[in-house]
Order: C-alpha cells, then structure tokens, then sequence
C-alpha cells in the first residue's frame, strides 16, 4: 500500500485530492495538512511514502516544508513532489534544488496523479530529464546576476564535475561513459559519488546543481 499524506491549505483541494487517491488501489491517505509544519510533523509521525506539497501555505509554506523533510535523514524514504498552480513558478525550481522527487500542477488529469504517486513512491524521479531541464533553463535565464557559489562543488573531483554537466546536457550513464572513454560501471560510480557528496536525491538534483553553477548554460542541453 501506498502511503500519502496531502498538504494544501485549501480544504477543499485536499478532499478532491483524497477522494481519488483512496478509490485507486494500492493508494491510501494516510494524513493532511493545511501547511508546512503540520506537513513536516505528520511526516516525522507516519513515514508516508509520498507527500504532496503545495508550494503556497500560510505560516510555513511548501518550499520550506520540503527543504525541512529533504534534510531530514529518518524521512530519506519519503518522496516530495510539489503542487503549483503554474510549471514557470520560481519556487519550483528551488524545491526541486531542495529534494523535490518533481512537481504537478494542480489541474493535472486524474490517471496521471495516480500514475505520477506510483512511480514516485517506486523510488523514481517523477519529472523526465527533458521537462526538468526545461523548468531549470527558465529560471536560470531569468535570473539576474551571476551563478550562485555552491561550497559543496569543491569535494568534487576534476571528472565528476566534469559528469555533473554530462548530466545535466541530458546524457545517460551509458552516454556519458562512451563520451568519457570508460565503463558505463565506471560512469554510474562518478554519478553515484557526484550525488553522495552534493547530498542529491537523484538525477533531477544533479541537473538543478549543474545549471545553477553554470556548468552547463541554458540553450546547450540536448532536446
């Protein structure tokens, strides 16, 4: 079974949100929240297996909520995925850099809510590489001023920062060991080492880093 807690300030959201949750098998709602600390809380209590965050929430809002869950190391199992009401949300971007699995805005067609819940709860990341980057490669361009400065680049080696931007041009470990000249097992241990010192979920987080540093620019990715 499936377990998810809802974190909306709109009751009425949440209901709607429950409702088709619990009539899909394998999924149950285990808790709700109508803001980020409850959230946090009913996390640190149950251990679902999902949270679904909205973004904005009074006194502690969902960006915070996550950045607060994805720190946390006893709720490591438990996959964030925000709610917006629209994907150009800046605050997307920085939950994604926060731990986020992904994001879904809130008219999203009920099959791929569910579908969305299952492959989060499988360990994946929701959003495909291609969306993540585009979601990425709008905020950086928006942005005003140079690169953030990201301390914990400096523990990576020469070649796996040098994987960090293969990742976030969209290359597979596969492509990135054949653009490298190693074994894909040599590539995925790089990767492997790259999220482990950048305290990166996954993937999405290794092509959030690789943007924000300016390892890789907007406009260079593959399509």
């Amino acid at each position: 079974m499936i377990r998810v807690v809802l974190a909306d300030d709109q009751s009425l959201v949440r209901a709607g949100f429950a409702l088709l949750l619990d009539s899909a098998d394998g999924i149950e709602v285990v808790g709700e929240a109508s803001n980020g600390g409850t959230a946090v809380a009913i996390a640190r209590e149950l251990r679902p297996d999902v949270v679904l965050m909205d973004l904005r929430m009074p006194d502690v809002d969902g960006l915070t909520a996550t950045r607060l869950i994805a720190a946390d190391p006893a709720l490591g199992a438990v996959r964030v995925v925000v709610l917006t009401t629209y994907a150009e949300d800046e605050n997307v971007f920085r939950a994604l850099r926060a731990g986020a699995a992904g994001f879904l805005v809130k008219d999203i067609d009920p099959a791929e809510l569910l579908r969305a819940v299952r492959v989060v709860s499988g360990g994946e990341s929701l959003l495909s590489p291609a969306v993540t980057r585009a979601v990425i490669e709008g905020y950086v361009a928006r942005r005003a001023g140079p690169a953030p400065a990201i301390p914990e680049l400096a523990a990576l080696t020469v070649r796996e920062r040098e994987v960090v931007g293969l990742v976030g041009r969209g290359l597979s470990n596969e492509e990135i060991a054949a653009e490298l000249a190693v074994s894909p097992l040599t590539a995925k241990t790089h990767v492997s080492h790259a999220m482990g010192k950048l305290g990166a979920r996954d993937r999405a987080q290794l092509v959030v880093v690789a943007y924000e540093s300016g390892l890789v620019t907007p406009g260079t990715a593959r399509p």
